[in-house]
């Protein structure tokens, strides 16, 4: 067994919040054991479909998975036997330990181990009634204490001051729950991991819409929330006509009033230019790609927008380094394919094996499917290439790699759904053509997430976002602090003669390499931070992955702090125009919660990312 090669940083995070802990919290688990745990757990799905003995033990137990965790001797006897299971559990360890491919943190955290949650991303439905109201938000502590992340719409509940007949009173509004659930959040740490995230969304026809746009404009509200505008397409297209479009109380679908579409459009540009939120998700455009639309409407996504879901279900997410698919300046295609097909066989082992928190997420994750593989290292790989971010050619090159993604991640479902049968809800889905092509294991196969912390394990840069800084710090849990400088610029350097410590040190102040000459121009170029991208080509880049993810693309487009509202409002509509699904923007200076720093100054780079 191939021992993993990590990087300090890598360590020091596996350190502080993924290997094993006895009742001490002493550390008892290595690295190397920690992928070999996740690897043999995972692969241990295998049996259910290559083994009768172990499919009949489990269907005996009530149970749809082996249950290794609690499988008496016998069960964990036939799997350490089962040869299928040995030889994936391999393949698994495998592009784990060499940071090819790694699974989103849940599954790294619970594993093989007792609580077996392994799913990133929940949204869970609100309805119009304190019963509802408040049996979510018991839901959401269960799964923020599983480690996962919840998102909601709040576009069913009656707006503020409407009237509540039981008790002849007066609604207090979305915004007033939406304090409620951030308040819980605060207090429940994530599987003693972290603390948990939310995404809070509202439809832009909604009475209150003005009241959520600027429900965090004071510091320190609604802080465990992102929160994003679901606009439909007719009011952006009232918005580029400048028309009025209708209000609509949900409760009594009836119209309120009239508002001017513009000048909501121009108030949530404002706010995000102050705030960093809202973002908006273009929810007519995510339903037209609803997979299943005869199970449900699509309403909300995830904490970081990239993964749409129907009311109660889950999404297990996985990321292909890239940056490990690129050999003599060029792109290996053919380990790329084989990554892929091993990834999706992964991502679908997870549903099998995973203890879902509700017994609501395990009809939903089971009778659709869902996977979302993605990508991070993109920056690193364009370096490897010799491609700057800011080229023409790397948004090609984005559109190139996501459409071999998508492709081979389609190939490797059809290849599943041959010998274990297509989701169950596949009648009356979108593939439901009659042809034998379209015939898939999983409802939806990819999605771009922010990749936070497994980018750091794998020593990439994160998703598909430019490199934040060529020196930075990250602050991690328990205030710890790391140090990165990209290993790829140094191997230039060295190679191209400049490289000193004092250099190092000089960059490391800076974050950039502006204003420093005796690095060459085209080094400079290559190296491209966040903030000197222009966002054109940010929301260019994202637009070309989007075309070819089954589900949404997590992105940020960063904006220097001399940025206005105006601005804002041109990357939303250009954002909509280029066929992205949502859109988050980042102002520097514009949130008062950094994640990276660089040089002596603090910067937030993109959304939190909690489980990715």
């Amino acid at each position: 067994m191939i021992p993993p090669r990590l990087s300090q940083n890598a360590l020091a995070v596996l350190q502080a919040r993924y290997l094993k802990r006895d009742e001490g919290r002493r550390i008892v688990e290595t690295p190397q054991q920690m992928f070999s745990r996740v690897a043999q757990n995972i692969a241990a799905a295998d049996a259910l479909y290559e083994n009768k003995r172990v499919a009949a033990i489990a269907k005996e137990s009530g149970l749809p998975y082996p249950d290794l965790v609690a499988a008496d001797a016998k069960t964990r006897r036939l799997l350490q036997k089962d040869t299928t299971v040995k030889h994936t559990a391999g393949r698994f360890y495998e592009m784990m330990a060499q940071l090819d491919f790694l699974p989103n943190s849940p599954t790294l955290f619970n594993a093989g181990r007792r609580l077996q949650q392994l799913a990133a991303c929940f949204v869970l439905p609100v309805y119009d009634n304190m019963h509802s109201i408040f049996e979510t938000l018991h839901h959401t502590a269960i799964i923020h204490q599983s480690g996962g992340g919840t998102g909601f719409s709040f576009s069913n509940l009656r707006p503020h001051g409407d009237v509540v007949q039981s008790t002849s009173g007066v609604a207090s509004g979305p915004v007033s729950f939406m304090k409620i659930y951030d308040a819980a959040t605060e207090q429940i740490k994530q599987g003693g991991k972290r603390r948990g995230a939310n995404m809070g969304i509202l439809r832009c026809d909604h009475p209150d819409i003005e009241e959520f746009i600027t429900c965090k404009e004071r510091v320190g509200s609604i802080v465990n929330f992102n929160i994003s505008v679901a606009a439909t397409s007719r009011f952006m297209r009232a918005v580029k006509a400048n028309k009025t479009y209708l209000l609509i109380n949900p409760r009594t679908k009836k119209t309120v009033r009239r508002e001017s579409a513009r000048r909501i459009f121009k108030l949530a540009a404002k706010l995000a230019w102050q705030t960093a939120d809202p973002g908006i998700i273009f929810l007519d455009r995510i339903n037209r790609h609803n997979p299943t639309p005869h199970i449900g409407r699509i309403e909300s996504t995830n904490p970081c927008g990239e993964q749409p879901l129907l009311p109660y279900e889950p999404c297990n997410l996985g990321s292909i380094n890239v940056s490990n698919m690129v050999a003599d300046g060029k792109i290996n295609w053919e380990k790329l394919r084989r990554t892929v097909h091993d990834a999706v066989h992964f991502l679908d082992n997870t549903i099998d094996m995973n203890k879902y928190p509700l017994e609501e997420i395990t009809r939903m994750a089971r009778a659709n499917r869902k996977i979302g593989l993605g990508v991070m290292g993109f920056a690193q790989m364009l370096i490897q290439l010799g491609v700057p971010y800011t080229s023409e050619k790397a948004i090609r090159i984005a559109e190139e790699i996501m459409r071999f993604i998508d492709g081979e991640a389609r190939k490797a479902s059809a290849h599943l759904a041959k010998t274990r049968g297509v989701f169950p809800n596949f009648k009356k889905s979108i593939y439901d053509t009659g042809r034998k092509e379209d015939r898939v294991r999983n409802a939806t196969r990819t999605t771009i997430a922010p990749t936070g912390t497994i980018s750091i394990i794998a020593d990439c840069s994160s998703g598909i976002e430019p490199l934040f800084a060529v020196a930075f710090e990250h602050r991690v849990l328990d205030g710890k602090t790391l140090y990165s400088v990209d290993k790829h610029f140094i191997d230039i350097a060295k190679r191209g003669g400049f490289y000193s410590k004092k250099l190092m040190e000089e960059i490391a102040k800076r974050g950039r390499l502006d204003g420093i000459t005796e690095i060459p121009d085209d080094i400079k170029e290559l190296f491209v931070t966040a903030q000197n991208v222009d966002p054109e080509q940010h929301i260019k880049i994202q637009a070309a992955f989007q075309k070819h993810t089954d589900n949404a693309v997590s992105k940020t487009i960063n904006l220097p702090k001399s940025a206005t509202p105006s601005d804002v409002e041109k990357i939303y509509m250009l954002a909509y125009d280029l066929g992205c699904k949502g859109i988050t923007v980042y102002r520097e200076g514009s949130h008062p919660a950094e994640v990276l720093t660089k040089g002596k100054q603090a910067k937030r780079h993109g959304t939190v990312c909690v489980t990715c």
